[in-house]
């Protein structure tokens, strides 16, 4: 099973860590490492960079903000780190992280360092060599949909983590936010949204459904599986956006990266994650499922499915706004635009559809 551990590559170009400096730092909260690493770089690179250093003995991950970022708020290690911390001794699947960093002469940015979780995940398809079929699949997608309503069920009182977030009101004040995002990243080649911006503001409903911790990035490609068992999740990655918020929002958020076997061609090849394999439930499956094991009303989940998809077109469009003022010269890009006005057609379908 080793061949389907997920693996990093080569440093990417402008984005080279001072080895020394790293190497140093960690050695001094680790007196008993030895040798020098070997540093690789996990995929993607949106948002936060993600690091190999391989140590003869150890493996660890190290995870900094982009570079030349400038509002720190949005890349904040320090807060993500102690929600893993917060976390770990009630949520296992949370990583340890054994060192923070805030001194800008180790590096010009914040960062942590945690223990790496050796282990499969699942990108826009399945690893070469893991071979599932229909009912294995299945089991896979409800097992890593249980770890979503555990963390939902989490005690974030007894973990020290009330602090997190403002309480009740946390749905308006996602649809205020997420609107004022969008207008400020518009550029003039993508559409407005105006009247999926408007419906959502019209349908909001009056009350949070209730506050518990949610991931707020809750995909396929931030959870670890166990090689010897890809059934169990032994990992979940990325806690940026963690906070305190209704959970409806958080799955809504998931579903809307949620590419399923009958979506049209051009969602099929913005597809991050195997959810269109036989097997997979559905996006109504997954509303279903989560109902009946929370006891949350879903019935009227068109509000949040369309929250999912405004507030992922904003994000798509927050980057595809730095590509189109020169901020960034990723030519992976330069598409973005293009995924910023389908989305807003999936906003206006789903809103013809609904009956809300």
């Amino acid at each position: 099973m080793e061949q389907l551990i997920d693996q990093a590559g080569s440093v990417r170009k402008g984005e080279e860590l001072d080895v020394a400096k790293a190497d140093a730092f960690i050695k001094a909260h680790l007196p008993g490492l030895s040798g020098t690493p070997e540093i690789r770089q996990f995929a993607g690179g949106a948002s936060n960079l993600t690091y190999l250093l391989r140590y003869p003995s150890r493996d660890l991950i190290l995870r900094r903000p982009p570079f030349g970022h400038k509002a720190k708020s949005a890349h904040d290690m320090l807060r993500e780190a102690r929600i893993m911390n917060a976390l770990k001794p009630i949520y296992p699947y949370a990583p340890t992280v054994v060192a923070t960093c805030d001194d800008p002469a180790v590096m010009e940015a914040d960062f942590y360092v945690m223990e790496r979780i050796n282990g499969i995940i699942l990108r826009q398809d399945l690893p070469e060599g893991l071979n599932l079929g229909v009912e294995d699949t299945r089991k896979l997608c409800l097992n890593v949909i249980d770890r979503m309503i555990e963390l939902h069920q989490v005690d974030y009182q007894a973990a020290g983590l009330d602090s997190l977030g403002k309480g009740e009101g946390y749905v308006r004040r996602q649809i205020k936010g997420w609107i004022d995002r969008y207008r400020q990243a518009k550029t003039d080649d993508v559409g407005d949204f105006e009247a999926a911006m408007a419906w959502l503001k019209d349908k909001m409903p009056a009350n949070d459904v209730a506050t518990c911790l949610i991931h707020n990035d809750f995909r396929f490609d931030n959870v670890v599986l166990d090689p010897a068992n890809p059934f169990a999740v032994i990992g979940v990655l990325d806690w940026e956006m963690a906070t305190l918020g209704d959970p409806l929002m958080d799955l809504g958020n998931t579903l809307a990266y949620w590419v399923q076997a009958d979506d049209d061609a051009l969602f099929q090849q913005v597809r991050r994650q195997p959810t269109h394999l036989p097997g997979m439930l559905t996006r109504q499956e997954v509303i279903e499922y989560y109902g009946s094991k929370t006891g949350y009303r879903v019935d009227n989940f068109d509000f949040y499915a369309l929250y999912g998809l405004f507030r992922l077109a904003v994000i798509v469009q927050q980057i595809y706004y730095r590509y189109f003022h020169g901020q960034t010269r990723n030519s992976a890009f330069a598409g973005f635009g293009h995924i910023s006005r389908y989305l807003e057609k999936r906003c206006q379908r789903l809103i013809a559809a609904s009956r809300l």
